[in-house]
């Protein structure tokens, strides 16, 4: 029987344990290791009571891929641990032998939470039922980073779900409804899959998902207040029933649904001191500044560029590029600019890099000046202004020109080589010309009057047909109520796309913006507004029949279920996309403008 051989990269020794664990419960700490392994050394485990363990498991696994299979083997040993204080303590890497080497696994951090108190109605978090599930068992936090900031300085913003960690099986979250953030200027972070976290809040512990995370900029300085999010949540609650045989599920589900509000907060901006450089032009964060010169000797009607790198994290998106002056003499083109930036929960960062180009038409020595750009620094409260050195431009005259400049053609957009035009006047031939004359007189004839009332005919059909468009498009609602259609199949294609590519998650997210974006445009009722209970009322007064209507909300139920309770969804996303499709075409034919 044939074995794999892994080489001594391709040993993977892991550790893993839950990030926090509640006072008083066990739980699991495991060492895993994809080859055969003697000899497991666990670290000092003080801080914790060693219930049982090691116990070891094996697994063997053949993935086949086409003409080739390959086994996958995994050892593991299981601890069963119980914390013996509260606080947050390291657990040390473990070794363990593989043949003749020796590997160490990864250190970990555990968090023991206190044990769960009870509510303020006496009630344990075990107590938790249809119809006293209170704002203290599910609710939505806005959490802000910094209450106190500089104008167009940057804050996190997190809205985060919290369930009670026993009592609450399953929560949905089918209709979300965020602050418009107005004031703010707004970069959102891609959070990828929530994962379910334990945390302690006020002396309870729940588990808890990030549903959004924003970084903010205010725009002004005062008192701006970010409002309430409102969501509406589907809580599925155990109830015990009572056993008819043995059987029987001793327990049952029900459905409760809850409005949840998160808080609205104000945040005090102060605005940016007095003293700005000349140099300013907005720039609040942290930054650095490279600047370079393609040569310092080139020829007239040749391109120069000088490029400017800035790298920093702060409000990068909407800086202003540093300005770059060239001699009078140099024919100055647009720059081009490639943005590399990313948002996560450390702030906006990234590099913006500004290539500038000019063309000198005549030859001599020049200078271009020194590149300045100015930034507030919020850490220290003080404008920092950074500087590149000047640029000596030695420009030589054209050879076989005399100095004299010559047409040029730039495609800077395309980063293609300048093209020197040649001559382009060319003489008149003057030799045999022969001249024609016509016996047939055109002016005043029949044709000719025909021609003019020909083309004054079609002058008013085309006016009447251009006033007529011109006032079908500025009726806005009746615009997008036809291109609702072309857009909702533009956006399916994007959905295609990820379904082929197995990318559950941004499928169901594309989807969602498809229904939530057609009915915004075929109803013509802004996506801010839409809610369920509008959709419903819209559509029944314009005769769309009910199960059509249930349908969309169906739709909206399964992507909505999918994106916060992924493990539940079944892989029906062939379906759900025939379905969106079917939808829109039957709304197309029932809805007609």
């Amino acid at each position: 029987m044939g074995g794999t051989q892994l080489k001594a990269d391709d040993v993977v020794f892991k550790a893993s344990a839950p990030e926090a664990v509640p006072m008083g419960e066990q739980f699991r700490l495991t060492y895993q290791i994809n080859s055969e392994a003697t000899e497991l050394r666990a670290p000092d485990m003080n801080d914790f009571e060693v219930l049982t363990g090691p116990h070891s498991s094996t697994s063997r696994n053949i993935q086949i891929s086409g003409s080739s299979s390959t086994s996958v083997f995994s050892l593991t040993f299981t601890y069963i641990l119980m914390p013996k204080s509260e606080g947050t303590f390291n657990i040390p890497p473990a070794t363990i032998k593989v043949k003749n080497s020796t590997y160490t696994s990864n250190a970990l951090v555990i968090k023991v939470l206190p044990p769960n108190s009870k509510t303020s109605g006496g009630q344990s978090q075990s107590g938790v039922s249809v119809g006293n599930i209170t704002n203290d068992d599910l609710f939505v936090r806005m959490i802000v980073s910094n209450r106190n900031m500089y104008e167009q300085e940057g804050i996190l913003v997190t809205f985060k779900l919290y369930v009670a960690a026993e009592g609450l099986n399953e929560v949905s979250i089918p209709n979300l409804k965020y602050p418009e953030f107005e004031g703010f200027f707004v970069n959102d972070i891609d959070i990828g899959q929530s994962q379910w976290k334990l945390e302690n809040y006020n002396g309870r512990n729940y588990n808890t998902a990030v549903m959004k995370q924003s970084i903010l900029f205010p725009q002004h300085s005062g008192k701006i207040t970010i409002g309430s999010g409102r969501f509406e949540a589907v809580v599925r609650v155990r109830t015990q029933k009572r056993v008819r045989s043995f059987f029987d599920d001793r327990f049952s589900y029900q459905d409760f649904n809850k409005e949840l509000v998160s808080q609205p907060v104000t945040i005090d901006v102060k605005p940016l001191p007095s003293g700005k450089p000349a140099s300013f032009s907005g720039a609040v964060g942290n930054y650095t500044m490279k600047t370079t010169i393609n040569s310092s000797h080139i020829k007239a009607n040749e391109a120069v560029t000088v490029k400017v790198v800035l790298n920093g994290t702060g409000n990068i998106k909407v800086v202003k590029n540093p300005e770059v002056v060239f001699p009078n003499d140099f024919d100055i083109y647009d720059p081009k600019v490639d943005s590399k930036i990313t948002t996560t929960a450390g702030g906006t960062n990234g590099t913006k890099t500004i290539e500038y180009m000019a063309i000198p038409r005549y030859g001599g020595d020049f200078e271009i000046p020194a590149v300045k750009f100015s930034y507030f620094d919020p850490q220290s409260g003080t404008y920092k202004t950074l500087s590149s050195e000047s640029f000596n431009l030695q420009v030589d005259k054209e050879e076989g020109r005399g100095g004299e400049s010559s047409p040029v053609v730039s495609n800077f957009s395309n980063r293609q080589n300048l093209n020197l035009l040649g001559e382009d006047i060319r003489y008149i031939k003057l030799l045999n010309v022969h001249f024609v004359q016509s016996r047939d007189i055109f002016f005043g004839s029949v044709t000719y009057v025909l021609s003019y009332a020909v083309v004054a005919f079609l002058f008013i059909l085309f006016f009447f047909i251009y006033r007529k468009q011109v006032k079908e498009n500025a009726n806005i609602a009746l615009v997008r109520t036809k291109k609702a259609n072309k857009t909702a199949v533009r956006r399916l294609k994007a959905a295609k796309k990820l379904l082929k590519e197995h990318r559950k998650e941004a499928f169901y997210e594309e989807i969602l913006r498809t229904v939530w974006g057609y009915l915004s445009d075929k109803l013509n009722i802004p996506l801010a507004d839409l809610t369920r209970e509008n959709i419903e009322a819209e559509l029944f007064k314009y005769g769309v029949d009910e199960s059509l209507s249930k349908e969309y909300m169906d739709i909206l139920n399964v992507c909505e279920f999918a994106r916060y309770a992924p493990s539940q969804v079944s892989d029906t996303m062939d379906q759900l996309f025939k379905q969106t499709g079917d939808a829109i075409s039957k709304m197309e034919n029932t809805i007609k403008k």
